[in-house]
């Protein structure tokens, strides 16, 4: 293409962590600009948030409805290509159906919906449309993560047999939901987080890196779900365990009061031939260990990586990646795909989550709750 691709967005105005992080990480490869949005719930908030990032006055909207029908009446060589939704959780759904239904691509926040009916109605809209979906779970965009999943592909660490995920952060350790704390406030609220707190925040960043890495999925759980803080309804700790579909057994742990933890995503697969280990917060390293020989550690842009994670490397061997990079895979392999579609071309298998993988995600959510509820008896993921 000779233009880059232009992105509405949905949510994300002033004041909002994960807006400004979707805006940098659609640009940090030059292929997105943001061209106009609808950034709040109050419409003088989000216009004034579009005219603080320089749009134009007439691409600032009061509401996201308004500004599907009206990029949709604009000439094709101006209208937006696809929508940001960057909303708390209640607000995934309503407008991810009216941008696809009115002929926009979309990417949203995950997890993909509030409730697992609206995400199964989701994927058959996104079937139906013919348009793209993409879910921005992040941590799968790093390079030593998308190396994992290539050794695990190629059969190098053989069978798989444990997996242990663990997602640990302190940031709910005291009641910061009270003090007006926006971040927190939505999380801890069934009616815009839905039935999982912790569980649907950060669990499901854990079920989607093991899912992704091993190629496997989670056949059945038990899970033991907590709350701790006070005044609150929602999960803000858990413990599950997993059964893989090939018969590997798995541990998870997650939390949002484990004190003094900031964002402690890890992940350890074990097959019969070797295994692999990641941190998020060591994003850089991939250690691997293997029967009868030393250790082996990959780095981005290091040696014998597979085309998978030298794709995604984009920086010289050395030099740190981090989250937003790993948040910018995400939009790369979304537009690469989507540039592809414009210029009437196929990719074979594009690399980044889906309505496919949203769903697992709800699946997940709601086999936890039905779970934790019954004693923490084994529960189908389906």
């Amino acid at each position: 293409m000779n233009r880059k691709l232009r992105m509405g967005m949905i949510g994300g105005g002033t004041g909002s962590f994960i807006g400004d992080v979707h805006r940098k990480a659609s640009g940090i490869d030059g292929m997105i600009e943001l061209v106009c949005g609808a950034f709040s719930s109050t419409a003088e908030k989000s216009i004034s948030s579009g005219k603080a990032l320089f749009l134009p006055e007439d691409r600032c909207y009061g509401t996201f409805e308004e500004m599907i029908l009206k990029e949709k009446e604009l000439p094709e060589g101006e209208r937006m290509d696809f929508v940001s939704i960057v909303t708390p959780n209640h607000m995934h759904f309503p407008p991810a159906k009216m941008a696809l239904e009115n002929g926009f691509h979309v990417v949203s926040d995950k997890p993909i919906t509030l409730t697992l009916d609206e995400a199964i109605e989701l994927e058959k809209i996104v079937k139906k449309t013919g348009k793209l979906f993409a879910l921005t779970h992040n941590y799968t965009g790093h390079p030593m993560v998308k190396q994992a999943k290539a050794l695990v592909d190629h059969g190098d660490i053989g069978n798989i047999r444990k997996v242990q995920v663990q997602y640990l952060q302190g940031w709910l350790s005291t009641a910061v939901e009270q003090t007006g704390q926006k971040q927190a406030s939505w999380r801890v609220d069934p009616k815009r987080s839905g039935i999982g707190g912790a569980l649907g925040d950060i669990g499901t960043h854990a079920e989607n890196l093991v899912e992704y890495i091993t190629g496997l999925k989670i056949d059945e759980l038990a899970a033991d779900l907590g709350v701790f803080g006070e005044g609150r309804t929602l999960d803000d700790d858990g413990n599950v365990l997993l059964r893989m579909e090939n018969g590997a057994k798995g541990t998870m742990s997650f939390s949002q009061i484990a004190l003094g933890e900031e964002n402690n995503l890890a992940i350890k697969v074990y097959g019969d031939k070797g295994s692999l280990e990641w941190h998020q917060e060591n994003p850089n390293q991939l250690i691997t260990h293997w029967l009868e020989e030393p250790v082996k550690i990959y780095t981005p842009n290091g040696n014998n990586l597979y085309n998978e994670a030298l794709n995604v490397s984009r920086i010289p061997a050395g030099h740190p990646e981090g989250y937003l990079e790993a948040f910018a895979t995400i939009y790369k392999n979304f537009a690469t795909h989507l540039m592809a579609v414009l210029n009437g071309e196929t990719i074979e298998k594009p690399d980044y989550p889906t309505a496919k993988d949203g769903v697992r995600g709800m699946q997940f959510i709601y086999a936890a709750v039905a779970s934790d509820k019954n004693n923490a008896a084994w529960e189908k993921v389906d």
